[in-house]
């Protein structure tokens, strides 16, 4: 029996923090330094009187629908899928909206899994599989197999979970 690996989207297989970054700087005309987001979300670092536009931005209709894939992850999940029982994990309950792009966006990138394998759901702590690469501790300090941290900016000073940098590090872990 092959082992499940259970990955999600946002901020692990799609770039949803640049295409947030991008709208507030053309929008504010402001620019966000790399550098100063470095353990904090996105809305912690802005003007305070802007903070309510970055769940505006995640909740308009079309936010989801174009976000360029994370570096090498087509190729990774590809390989881990022919080794592993791949499953896309996305809490995507949260924006309603997003549940069409969403399933569009892995469809369109991620054409080689089935729909079978993936799974929009509110809280992750339902998911059974033998791993779990997410970008958020909440999600990981609740499941119950072995949970793998992806780097996101917000994550950088977490160290309760083992860590992957990028998809290249994910393929020397698992293939």
């Amino acid at each position: 029996m092959r082992q499940k690996i259970a990955i999600d989207m946002d901020e692990v297989m799609a770039d949803a923090l640049g295409k947030l970054i991008r709208l507030y700087e053309k929008e504010f005309g402001k620019s966000v330094k790399q550098e100063v987001l470095q353990g904090h979300f996105l809305e912690e670092v802005i003007d305070p009187d802007h903070k309510h536009v970055i769940r505006e931005y995640l909740f308009e209709k079309d936010f989801f629908q174009d976000l360029e894939v994370m570096p090498d992850s087509q190729a990774v999940i590809f390989e881990l899928s022919q080794h592993y029982d791949v499953y896309i994990v996305t809490a995507a309950m949260e924006f309603p909206d997003s549940l069409s792009h969403k399933y569009q966006w892995l469809r369109e990138h991620f054409s080689f899994l089935s729909w079978k394998n993936f799974v929009f759901c509110g809280d992750k702590s339902i998911i059974r599989a033998d791993y779990l690469i997410d970008d958020h501790p909440k999600n990981l300090s609740v499941f119950s197999g072995e949970p793998i941290i992806f780097t996101s900016p917000h994550n950088v000073h977490e160290t309760r979970f083992r860590r992957v940098n990028n998809w290249q590090e994910v393929a020397a872990m698992f293939l």
